[in-house]
């Protein structure tokens, strides 16, 4: 069974929770087609065994191509046509923050296993984009990339810290954990943080601000 890269298949409301602009039925194509994403999406089901192995395999080719093609756009693609791409409108900006978000995450999980690690891929992807910007590849830049999974944390630890204002020395391990127990717990109400916070957060700018305005002018002073 062959279909149209036209084609824009069932109503989308077999999705269920998805939405969104990601998930819009009428989206032009881009690495999938139309009809790519009703497949994938379980919006379309009327395919036998033989013609989803097809789709598959049609899939797989264009992401492949599609990963090929990123040689051409980083090195022709002029710097206005990357630059609109990445300034979408302010009610989609989610949705591209999201896809950046989720291409990252399929190319860490894909390369795994791959010859080459996505760490060092990473850093040599940076390290050309730095040297791009540059415009030479005397412009060399270290980066730094770590997965560290976040075990068991001392809660009594963090909230003597949090008490005691060290903010200072709470680890980002202790600030995740803590953080994502605190949105699980029965106790939490995003109301009352999210307006007590908003409270807090003018006369916590100004204190920024402030700290920002001396740390220049000490700058200024010590360069005199």
């Amino acid at each position: 069974m062959e279909d149209a890269d036209t084609e824009t298949g069932a109503d989308a409301d077999a999705t269920g929770a998805e939405s969104g602009l990601a998930y819009a039925a009428d989206r032009d194509r881009g690495i999938l087609t139309p009809s790519d994403r009703e497949f994938l999406l379980g919006r379309k089901t009327d395919y036998t065994e033989h013609s989803k192995k097809q789709k598959r395999n049609r899939i797989r080719r264009r992401l492949r191509n599609a990963i090929l093609d990123f040689t051409i756009l980083f090195e022709h693609l002029e710097d206005r046509d990357r630059e609109t791409v990445f300034n979408p409108d302010d009610d989609d900006r989610d949705a591209y923050t999201r896809g950046i978000t989720d291409m990252l995450a399929f190319l860490h999980l894909g390369t795994m296993g791959y010859h080459t690690p996505f760490k060092h891929m990473l850093s040599k992807g940076v390290n050309k984009a730095e040297q791009e910007l540059a415009d030479s590849d005397y412009r060399m830049v270290t980066v730094d990339f770590n997965v560290d999974p976040v075990g068991r944390i001392d809660v009594d630890a963090v909230v003597d810290k949090l008490d005691s204002g060290a903010f200072d020395d709470l680890t980002d391990e202790e600030l995740r954990a803590f953080v994502r127990l605190l949105g699980e717990s029965d106790e939490f109400d995003a109301a009352d943080v999210r307006s007590g916070m908003k409270r807090q957060m003018s006369a916590f700018a100004e204190r920024v601000d402030a700290a920002a305005e001396r740390r220049d002018r000490r700058a200024e002073e010590l360069n005199d």
